[in-house]
């Protein structure tokens, strides 16, 4: 059978009919979405004896998932699935033509089988390595389970793309990040499973804001600085996105056969959006992962690290982690050695984030050359200049390769201050989400600026 033919007819959701949904429609099916996704992640797996993989509580952000959950596999497949794809694509490696029909099919049905690969994969190597400890006997239903809940993230996020605002990627990393600040800011279970509602001023609450509340009435001002300092941490940092985010350079261009058209070409100072510092902290995820599965199959630490309750406490690991050091002043227990490690914890994630991004560009189809092709090929060129692709390329050169360099610094800086700092998440959770909702706010005030309900285009607007 014709390998064309097995990837045009994969299981898949409908296109709808309409050329263009409107807003009501597309925040319809975004909301099911969202209900589905949080619903699958508050089902535990069945058969579930231990989870080892709910201390990498970051990683789980980035996968969109909360290990020990039927959804446990998050959007790993597809992520997996896309970037080698990306790469063999934009490397030339694989040559497919996604500017024709006939070429997106092939892309799209190479994606999916990819996707329907890491699932298995996955699910397999969670269960058989220790991560997700099954039950004895249980490990094919774990495995079961699993497999069940990779296949609905990805038909979530085919219902999410084709009806809905963006991606489902995107929205259930946000939805992760918004569920866990939520939680760092209201969460009245403690950490032994008692609610403090019932006895406010005994029992210990885990919300930063109902811990303000608690330690005033107590009189226990260092957590309740505590508490405000992580609170105050958190909006600074997410203002500081923000602005970064919204930081581009645009070059001047004119079309070459209507004259007096122009537009400008922008270049985020993000250049390569999220990726570098996502690939950073999955690096630093998986050296954690399996120094302690290492630990646990030889009995000691090894040079990746030695763990104790779930934490690094030597090794790569421990000098890649981080330690909250505004706690450990506020608390006045402060010791040399958490500097040392908040330094080479800032260190590592500028220097990775600077090398994937140069990576990326390098690969994926971004680079000054690759730029100047599509500039070429839209009718475009740089008013002044001669219409070449070489003198394009040399023009976008100065802009391009700096920005990748300075974006993947400032990007591993904010990730890596806001771990040492101490936010309500993760420095990576706080980035993705800023950005991921900065490109959906600019798709949606482009695309329904007309047919969204004035409430909802004021605050658009």
């Amino acid at each position: 059978m014709d390998i064309k033919n097995i990837l045009y007819n994969l299981p898949e959701v409908k296109h709808p009919e309409e050329k263009k949904l409107s807003f009501n429609a597309k925040l319809k099916w975004t909301l099911i979405v969202l209900a589905a996704f949080f619903i699958l992640a508050n089902i535990s797996l069945f058969g579930l004896a231990q989870n080892s993989l709910e201390r990498f509580e970051y990683l789980a952000i980035i996968l969109g998932t909360d290990f020990g959950s039927v959804i446990s596999l998050g959007i790993g497949p597809i992520v997996m699935a896309s970037i080698i794809l990306q790469l063999l694509v934009g490397s030339g490696i694989l040559k497919i033509d996604t500017t024709t029909s006939d070429g997106k099919k092939f892309f799209q049905g190479i994606q999916k089988l990819g996707v329907l690969f890491f699932i298995i994969f996955e699910a397999m190597v969670y269960v058989l390595m220790g991560g997700l400890q099954a039950t004895p006997g249980f490990a094919g239903i774990v495995i079961f389970q699993l497999i069940l809940g990779g296949l609905s993230i990805m038909l979530m996020d085919e219902v999410t793309t084709k009806w809905g605002f963006g991606s489902g990627v995107s929205i259930f990393i946000v939805a992760g990040v918004a569920w866990r600040i939520f939680n760092g800011l209201f969460q009245f279970i403690g950490a032994n499973g008692e609610n403090c509602l019932a006895d406010f001023s005994g029992t210990p609450c885990a919300g930063n804001l109902l811990i303000i509340l608690q330690s005033l009435i107590n009189g226990a001002p260092k957590e309740a600085l505590l508490a405000i300092s992580t609170i105050a941490v958190t909006v600074l940092i997410f203002a500081a996105v923000v602005w970064v985010q919204s930081m581009k350079v645009e070059v001047p261009l004119s079309y070459d056969r209507l004259r007096g058209y122009s537009m400008k070409w922008p270049l985020a100072f993000f250049y390569t959006s999220n990726i570098p510092v996502i690939l950073t902290a999955a690096l630093v995820a998986n050296i954690q992962l399996f120094g302690s599965l290492i630990e646990k199959a030889f009995g000691r630490a090894t040079i990746l690290g030695g763990f104790s309750q779930g934490r690094a406490i030597s090794g790569l690991a421990f000098w890649l982690g981080n330690s909250n050091i505004v706690e450990a002043i506020i608390r006045g227990n402060l010791q040399m050695i958490q500097i040392f490690q908040g330094i080479s914890h800032l260190l590592f994630f500028m220097s990775f984030s600077v090398l994937f991004a140069v990576f990326w560009v390098k690969t994926s189809g971004m680079d000054a050359r690759a730029q100047a092709q599509k500039i070429i090929a839209s009718g475009l060129q740089i008013p002044g200049f001669r219409k070449d692709e070489r003198v394009l390329e040399a023009i976008l050169s100065r802009y391009i390769m700096p920005l990748t360099v300075m974006g993947g610094l400032t990007i591993g800086a904010l990730a890596a201050l806001t771990d040492t700092l101490g936010a309500l998440t993760s420095g990576t959770a706080i980035l993705l989400a800023v950005m991921i909702m900065y490109q959906l706010y600019q798709s949606i005030a482009q695309q329904h600026a007309l047919d969204m309900h004035p409430i909802m285009k004021s605050m658009v607007e």
